[in-house]
Order: C-alpha cells, then structure tokens, then sequence
C-alpha cells in the first residue's frame, strides 16, 4: 500500500491517491472530516485554520460506501485559493509582475533556502508553498483511510500531546484507550492532564504575545497489534524504524522514541527489558512495557507507545535574521501566516501517519485482495501465536 499527495499551500485543492487498499472494505467518508477537523483545531492555531473548512470528497476507489480496490482518490479544497489566485494560478503572467511579487529572504529554520540551492528556484515561495505544514491535511486524509483499516481489525490508535514549552502532562499510565480518546478530545491543547492544560494554554499565549513559538512532546498509543508485524530479517524492514522514519518526516519533527526511549540510556538492562509471562488466555505477553511494544523490529503484542519531538514553529513574528539571495544584503526574514504553536494538531497528524505505517506493514505480511481474507487471515495468525 503507498499514496502519494499534491498541491500547494494556497494552490487549489490537496489531492491524495491511496493505493493497495482491500477490496470490499467499508469506508466512511465522514471519518476522514472527522480526522481533518481534529487536526484543524487545538490551542494556539493561527489564522489559516479560520479560513479553511477541510472536507474530503472522494473521487474515485470508492462505490457505495465500499473500497472497490482500485486507487482511492482524495480531494481537500483550499478555501483561501480565491485570494491568491494570481499568485498560485498555473497560467503565465507578466515578468514584472513576477519579479514584484518574488520572495527572496529565506526563512532560518525553513526549507526555503535549501529548496531553492536544489531546484534553482529564484523566487522562494515555489518552495515554501509545498513545504507548507499545509500538506500534512492530505497525510492525514490518507491515515484516516488507514484507522479505518485498522479499527475493522481491532486496533485502535489514539495521538496526544505530552509536553509543550517544557510542561510535561501528569497522567495515570494505566488510563484505557477510551479515557485518552476522550481526555484528549476534550482538552484544547490535546493532553490528558487538565492541571498542565491550563499551564499549556498560558505558555503558547505568553509566545504569542511575544511574537515567538513553541514546540513540544506528541505521544501516540496503539493497542491491539498482534505480535511479529515486521521484520527483524532486513534493516529496511524493520516496523519500528519505519514508523520512526515517517515521524520525522513530519514537518518540525526532529527525534522520535519507543517506550523509555532515551532514558534507556540511563538504566541498567534489569530495569529496561520486558520479562516475558504466559497464560492460556492471551499467550505470551510482557510483565512490563519499557521497549514500547517493539523488540527486534516486531512488535510484541504490547501496546506501541512512541513519542515524536516538534520543534518551535521557525515561522517567528519577531522574525530573525537572514540574507536576501538577490542583494546578499542582511534582512528580517520574510513573514507568512503562522501559529504560535501547532503541538496539539501534530498529534493528530503523528497518530494518522503512524495509522498509516502500520496498516502497510499489516497488508504486507497477509493476503488482502479482500478485506474480509485479510480479517480472517489475521484472526487466524492471532490464534496462531495464542496457541504457539
């Protein structure tokens, strides 16, 4: 399974094709807006998220409410596109009116200079339109179609947020799936602890006033995995890793952790590894969680618990400096629309690409040509193992 998304910030639409889904497999549209909603809001967005209502429409894969097992085509209309039209419009226009509207001061912390080095692109909104946090609307779009996959398995997948501008939530890790779907629904910065919510909310205000931004901790849980989805055969193959490298190929992520994580490095391998137990219930299990559901690459069986860094949106209404790339003159870099802190909407976006990559990995190790096989096949595995 693979997608593939296009579309610029303000261009017209974001369109997502879905490859390799199952035949017959129940999909509901709404689920997808339900997805794209939750990511628009949370505490600290700016004003772009005012301006857009994300709806999906489904233009094709799709026939009265199954997958047919063809591509899936999504579509996300740009409500803004009205106002940039001569901007972001694909037909030729006047070189002076070109050259006025250029934008040659890259951003620090942007892919604007970088981009434009690679592609030779003197007027860098060719770059940061793409680059735009914007695109992650139709990743989303795309792990929406993935839950839903995955919910019809029995695995569930819920994002929050764990720290944000050195908060760091406080909260029973004992909690069941359903009390972090709802806490974190609830909350307006997406955590599970009210205490540290109000303490978040007052941090992302207190950057804002101040013309800067914050960044944060995004933590993602998921229960039901069957034990041995991945490899420990081959390096590219290996589940965690994937899922580690799809995180930080969110926009502003820079690190990602299993379990203790980090911390490992600090203890002693008494009081880091999961001692195995067995009971003729549920099979083999662990008395503890510490790797985070993953051993060898594979899972265990055990919840996935994985957190992923976002930095400080490097879009700053106290802008730093740079250097324009025509005069090589010092300047305050160029401003676009921004927030003061889009911590609660990664989470969603981590949840739905991490939905994402488990989902593949799922379809990769059984037949699925038909979603009901692909039920039956891993309900089998899942007795399999039980039994083993």
């Amino acid at each position: 399974m693979r997608y593939l998304t296009a579309g610029e910030s303000h261009g017209k639409q974001l369109t997502t094709i879905v490859e390799g889904l199952p035949a017959q497999m129940p999909f509901d549209k709404e689920k997808i807006n339900d997805s794209l909603i939750r990511r628009q809001g949370g505490h600290g967005r700016g004003r772009r998220m005012q301006i857009e209502k994300d709806l999906v429409d489904i233009a094709g894969g799709v026939r009265h409410g199954y997958t047919l097992g063809s591509p899936v085509s999504l579509i996300i209309q740009n409500d803004d596109f009205k106002h940039w039209t001569n901007i972001m419009g694909e037909d030729p226009i006047a070189e002076d009116e070109k050259v006025r509207r250029t934008i040659s001061r890259p951003r620090p912390g942007h892919a604007d200079l970088n981009g434009a080095l690679k592609y030779g692109h003197r007027d860098m909104r060719n770059v940061l339109e793409r680059s735009s946090a914007r695109e992650t609307a139709a990743r989303v779009a795309a792990g929406a179609v993935a839950k839903q996959l995955l919910q019809g398995l029995g695995i569930e997948i819920i994002g929050y947020v764990h720290t944000i501008g050195g908060i760091t939530a406080q909260y029973d890790s004992s909690l069941s799936m359903v009390e972090r779907i709802e806490k974190s629904n609830q909350s307006p910065v997406r955590t599970l602890d009210k205490i540290a919510e109000k303490e978040m909310m007052d941090a992302i205000d207190s950057a804002k006033k101040e013309g800067d931004s914050i960044g944060g901790v995004v933590e993602v849980m998921v229960e039901g995995m069957p034990a041995g989805i991945g490899s420990y055969v081959h390096y590219d193959r290996k589940l965690d890793a994937r899922i580690g490298g799809s995180i930080m190929s969110i926009n502003a992520f820079k690190g990602a952790e299993f379990g203790v994580g980090f911390e490992a490095a600090h203890l002693k391998g008494s009081h880091v590894h999961d001692e195995i137990a067995w009971e003729e219930e549920k099979g083999y299990y662990r008395k503890s969680n510490n790797l985070g559901g993953f051993e060898g690459g594979m899972t265990t069986g055990m919840p996935i618990i994985v957190k992923g860094v976002m930095k400080p949106i490097p879009t700053l209404y106290k802008p730093l400096q740079s250097v324009d790339i025509e005069t090589k003159e010092p300047f305050a870099a160029s401003i676009e629309r921004s927030d003061a802190c889009a911590v609660p909407a990664a989470a969603v976006v981590m949840e739905h690409v991490v939905a994402w990559e488990l989902a593949n990995a799922l379809l990769e190790q059984f037949p699925h040509d038909q979603y009901t096989k692909l039920q039956e096949s891993i309900a089998a595995y899942r007795e399999e193992i039980r039994c083993f």
